[in-house]
């Protein structure tokens, strides 16, 4: 959304814009905008860059206006159908995986890792939780990343 004395700003330049091109026969150039309204060039260039038409990703697109603007659009963040499909495949294989470990144990992984909360914690954090040193800890997850080898699963998930 624009704000509304942005909007008026623009309504203002737009009929200067008018004025102009009736007045030199010709489109006006940034200057001679700038000196009508009594602005900065660099402001001139801002509200003109923001005044273009917005278009609605809802716009029909093509002669059977069957499809929508936004169907073209690719959105770079988000995955490809594969990509989920085998996000979800690791997630569940490490699921099983940590089955196969005793409470404890899949806590610590799931907190050094992240599995949970998507943060994944330090040493010093997940020692002060169980109570037991950084030492210990890296202890215990070395011991448990081994067992996880040694896991029928574990070649699923080997590649990532």
């Amino acid at each position: 959304r624009i704000p509304v004395h942005m909007v008026e700003t623009i309504n203002k330049l737009t009929h200067a814009q008018r004025r102009l091109v009736q007045e030199l026969g010709r489109e006006p150039l940034i200057e001679e905008l700038a000196a009508e309204m009594d602005m900065e060039m660099k402001k001139v260039r801002h509200i003109l860059k923001i005044s273009q038409d917005i278009v609605s990703l809802e716009a029909p697109v093509g002669t059977e206006e069957d499809s929508k603007l936004g169907d073209f659009i690719e959105d770079d963040e988000a995955l490809s159908p594969a990509e989920s499909t085998n996000r979800q495949l690791l997630k569940e294989n490490i699921h099983e995986m940590l089955q196969y470990l005793s409470p404890r144990e899949r806590k610590i992984i799931e907190m050094r890792f992240g599995l949970k909360d998507g943060v994944g914690h330090t040493l010093e954090e997940v020692g002060q939780e169980f109570h037991v040193t950084r030492e210990r800890i890296r202890q215990i997850e070395a011991k448990v990343l081994q067992k996880l080898k040694e896991h029928p699963t574990s070649s699923k998930i080997h590649p990532h």
